[in-house]
Formats: structure tokens, sequence, C-alpha cells
């Protein structure tokens, strides 16, 4: 028996094929899966077949936020049925390697997470009908749209990322780049109790959609390069800095407004950028990365559950498998989409 599955073969170049359907073993279970974004890494390998030294060195399935239903269970699967509702992990540390061992499985040295070139064979991902997953990385999703049980792994990222900042209770935040994971970042910082969220990005959409996540202000900074001065009086006033673009200006701008002591957190991947290390010294910054999650996956479903974060007006539009050409391109305009999903029932 087989399935449909969507390959990305190098740079504009992705093709529906026909892969074996899988079987679960011990501990795993077989899920149809329903519902997938496409996220911005699935963006760098149909746009330019990888990212920094990340390459497409063989075809690859795209695909990691995914959610669908249990069809079948493996030997020793307890706490799961058929027809269950679940959003899948993307992220399968190995538990071993010293990484794991010191308590950190999102730097784990043998992760396996779908969807990614960075290891040779890669490492297959989620956009395709069927899916095998152990029972562990699999989150009980009911209650909710399998389309919002999907945004369960970038609002991971976002509360990773809230974790990396401390205590928000009462804070200034400065969110720079509100596509998913900056407008998820606003939502999952007022939940931590934020007094303030100020968001800037480039396009007028993205404000849009960071003022519904509850920003209290957003500010265009293609239209107003110097939007942030009046955060830079004395030596800055903000208190932390949620650096979601990958772009330098907005790291720079964002640093200039921090107060002394801030804290600076690095979602954003594009390669490297330059810091304005003196500003760094002088301003004693705190700097830290924000890579993946772990734990943070059961607690996003969970907050979703809760109705204590709404992911739905993220969700702007869905094309069945078969469309994938035209999901992809709908994915790359950022005047018209936030998060595009495929609908992995459709083909």
């Amino acid at each position: 028996m087989a399935m449909q599955a969507l390959y990305a073969h190098a740079a504009r170049d992705l093709r529906l094929a026909e892969t074996p359907a899988p079987s679960p073993g011990r501990g795993e279970l077989r899920i149809a899966l329903a519902r997938g974004g496409i996220c911005g890494s699935d963006l760098h390998y149909f746009n330019h077949g990888g990212f920094g030294t990340v390459r497409l060195r063989e075809p690859m399935i795209l695909g990691h936020e995914v959610a669908g239903h249990v069809v079948e269970l493996g030997d020793e699967v307890t706490g799961f049925a058929v027809g269950d509702l679940v959003a899948v992990s993307p992220s399968r540390p190995c538990g071993s390697c010293g990484e794991c061992l010191r308590g950190l499985p999102n730097h784990c040295l043998n992760m396996r997470f779908y969807g990614s070139a960075m290891p040779f064979p890669h490492i297959q991902g989620a956009f395709r009908q069927e899916l095998v997953a152990r029972a562990a990385q699999c989150v009980h999703a009911d209650g909710l749209d399998p389309a919002h049980a999907a945004m369960a792994e970038p609002l991971s990222v976002a509360l990773h990322a809230v974790r990396q900042a401390g205590t928000l209770l009462g804070q200034r935040v400065l969110v720079t780049g509100c596509g998913p994971i900056g407008v998820l970042t606003i939502l999952a910082a007022r939940r931590a109790g934020a007094a303030q969220i100020i968001a800037t990005d480039i396009t007028g959409p993205a404000l849009d959609h960071a003022r519904r996540a509850g920003a209290d202000l957003a500010l265009n900074t293609a239209q107003d390069p110097d939007a942030l001065a009046p955060y830079t009086t004395g030596k800055g006033t903000l208190d932390v800095l949620f650096e979601c673009s990958g772009a330098q200006p907005a790291l720079a701008a964002g640093m200039a407004a921090l107060r002394p002591r801030g804290t600076i957190v690095q979602l954003g991947l594009s390669g490297d950028m330059s810091l304005p290390m003196m500003m760094l010294t002088a301003k004693e910054l705190n700097l830290r990365g924000s890579f993946r999650f772990h734990e943070e996956f059961a607690v996003a479903v969970g907050l979703m559950q809760k109705g204590l974060i709404d992911v739905a007006p993220l969700v702007t539009h869905s094309y069945p498998l078969a469309d994938f050409a035209a999901a992809f391109a709908m994915a790359n305009d950022k005047s018209q989409a936030m998060k595009v999903q495929l609908d992995l029932t459709a083909c």
C-alpha cells in the first residue's frame, strides 16, 4: 500500500510522489495526518534549496507542523485510541547523548527533526498522508480543530523563547518581525504577563495581525525607519527584545531601545548578522539564543485547549495537498498570508 508525500528535490522543485505506507512498531502510532503548516524553513528549502550551509543533497519530504487522527496502535502503546486527534511533535531527541543527559533535548547531538537536511541522509518530513510517530511525540488535542492543533509546533517555539527571556511580569517588550513566530510570541508574552508589547515590521498586513494578537503598538519601520526613536531616550527604556525577523537592522534598532541590562532573545534565523558589540557591552545587555523547544509542546496544546491562546486568526489559507504549488506561492506572499496549511486528507 502506498501514500502520497511531498518531496523537495531542489530549489523550486517540489514533487508529489508515492511512498510506502508505514506500519507502527513497538511504542508507535500510525496517524492519518489532517493538516500541515508551511514553515519558514520549508520556504527556505523551496526558494533556495536550503539555508546557510544546509543544502538539499537528496529528495526530502518537507513539513513538521502537523496534526492528525490515530488509525493504528503499535505494541505496548497505552493512553491512545483509534480516532484520537493528536498534535505530533517533530522533535525526536535521542535521550542518551551528552546534551540530552544535561537536560537540553532541543540540542540533542543526534536529533531527528522532521524535514531537516542538516544530517545526511536527511530526516524525512511530515507532508504526507500517513505518519508513524512515537507515542511519546504525540499529545492529545481533543477539542481542537486539526488546523489549530497543527499550530502547536510554532507556538512551542514562541513559548520556549518566552522561557529564555525569564520573567516577563510587568515588563515592556519589543517584538521585531511579525510573521507567524513573531505574532505567536506576542500571544505568549501577553500570557506571561508583559505590561506593554510593541511590535515592528515592514508590512502593514503583518502589523494588523500583531494588533489583533494584542500588541499595544504596531510600528511600520519601512514607512518610518526611526519609529523606535522615542524608546531610545536616556540609555533606552524597554526591558526585553524578541528579535523574530533575522534582519540585522531590526536587531540593531531593537538593541538601541533596550534599557541597560535588558535582554535580547534572538529567534529569527536567516544567516549570520553583525552585532553592535559596543552597545551590547556598554549597556550590559543580555543576549540569549532561542532554538526549537521540547517540553513546551504539550504546554502549547494545553494552552490552546483551555482557550488561553487563540491561534485561529493566524491560519489564513488552506490548500489540498495536490495544490502544493499554489500553497507555496501563497506562503511566499506576505501581503496576503500569515500561516498557510496543507490539507493532507485531500489529494
